[in-house]
């Protein structure tokens, strides 16, 4: 049995790629057809013979050699000597002026695509503490290092003003976890301290310290609705006036004493995972969902304190917890850090290495205390931004 098969002009294949399509229409004025012819064979005992006409072949293709390199030439020399005006020309695909037409192809156009750059994330420009990848600070008594996770922009921020009043043994220290973007983080950084020490004056009274420094961060969280910008904010605090330290936080920063080497939290983070702070949410018509393991504010925010969030108001306050402490001689140091350090790091771990590097040696290096914590985290995982401030509390006894 035979038959014959006709291969049309197809621009699928290529002369030059295939061998069962030989586009004579292009290479030479007359046009052939392929012939395949298809035969039968009955088997034979014979052993396998690697010829097409074996007959353990059931097919026999009788197929056309490939036009020779000189004759692809040639045609290419006949398209180009063609008189566009002759009656014999051809077009594009029909005729041997087609041969170049069919082998150069055309370079598409390029795409130019612009690249993202921190300051377009959030479309507002970026501040510089949002594209360096790492902060870092000393002065008087503490020293501060961040180093910015795996976001495109570092949402931590820190504040330090030492010799309050002209006053030595007074300071003010806070580290700031932003979500969500950075504003609420820096505003909470440049206004938090100036509203406390307003209502500290206000109160001259110690035992309304506490109530000072709630006010202070219910303003700061009212001034910052007024700007009708997104996210929010963690904060861990500390006041040094008169020998007391005030601890305050709200969210998962915290605050870690050492004393005599002994880690001693300051502070307790506010989670949706706390029994109170789900009771609380529940209580004023909130919920709290389990996401992948994680306990979250109407399943979105992981924290449920902190300046800022006013889409999840009432149920995510800024109203701090607050714990005074009477510095001793056995005080060490005191950790303020976000919860990129806390979430790797214990308590006791971080006052073990920071002693190493802070108590008895000739010359502390609290800097280098804070970027060992740092790289610690990191060792272990961490991906999140890193604020670690440690204060040596010896200058306010």
């Amino acid at each position: 049995m035979s038959c014959s098969v006709a291969v049309s002009n197809s621009p699928v294949f290529s002369p030059s790629s295939s061998l069962f399509c030989n586009k004579t229409s292009t290479l030479s004025p007359s046009a052939e057809a392929r012939n395949i012819t298809l035969t039968h064979l009955k088997p034979s005992s014979s052993p396998a013979s690697p010829s097409a006409s074996s007959p353990s072949s059931p097919f026999r293709l009788h197929l056309q050699k490939p036009p020779p390199l000189s004759l692809l030439l040639s045609s290419s020399a006949v398209a180009s000597s063609s008189s566009p005006t002759s009656g014999s020309g051809s077009s594009a695909g029909q005729g041997p002026g087609s041969v170049s037409a069919i082998l150069k192809r055309k370079r598409p156009a390029r795409l130019d695509i612009p690249v993202a750059t921190p300051s377009m994330c959030l479309g507002m420009p970026a501040t510089p503490c949002e594209v360096r990848r790492e902060l870092e600070s000393e002065g008087e008594g503490y020293a501060v290092y961040c180093k910015r996770g795996r976001r495109e922009a570092m949402e931590d921020r820190f504040s330090a003003s030492v010799e309050l009043q002209g006053d030595p043994k007074q300071a003010f220290f806070g580290v700031f976890d932003g979500h969500g973007g950075a504003k609420a983080a820096e505003f909470a950084a440049q206004k938090l301290e100036k509203n406390i020490l307003a209502e500290v004056a206000r109160n001259k009274d110690e035992t309304t310290v506490k109530e000072a420094v709630k006010q202070g961060y219910l303003k700061t969280d009212a001034d910052f609705f007024k700007e009708d910008a997104a996210g929010g904010t963690c904060c861990v605090t500390a006041l040094i006036r008169n020998g007391n330290l005030v601890a305050s936080n709200a969210g998962d920063c915290h605050a870690v004493l050492s004393r005599g080497g002994v880690a001693e939290a300051l502070t307790s983070d506010h989670r949706p995972s706390r029994e109170d702070e789900r009771s609380r949410i529940q209580s004023s018509g909130g919920y709290v969902d389990l996401c992948r393991g994680v306990w979250r504010v109407h399943g979105s925010l992981a924290v449920s304190r902190g300046i800022g969030d006013h889409h999840l108001k009432p149920w995510v306050i800024s109203e701090p917890e607050t714990k005074i402490v009477r510095i001793e001689p056995e005080c060490d140091f005191l950790i303020l850090a976000s919860d990129g350090l806390w979430d790797k790091v214990s308590n006791q771990e971080a006052v073990d290495i920071a002693r190493r590097s802070c108590t008895g040696i000739d010359k502390p290096v609290p800097l280098s205390a804070c970027k060992k914590l740092v790289d610690l985290s990191l060792s272990r995982g961490s991906s999140d931004d890193i604020s670690v401030m440690l204060i040596q509390l010896g200058h306010y006894v």
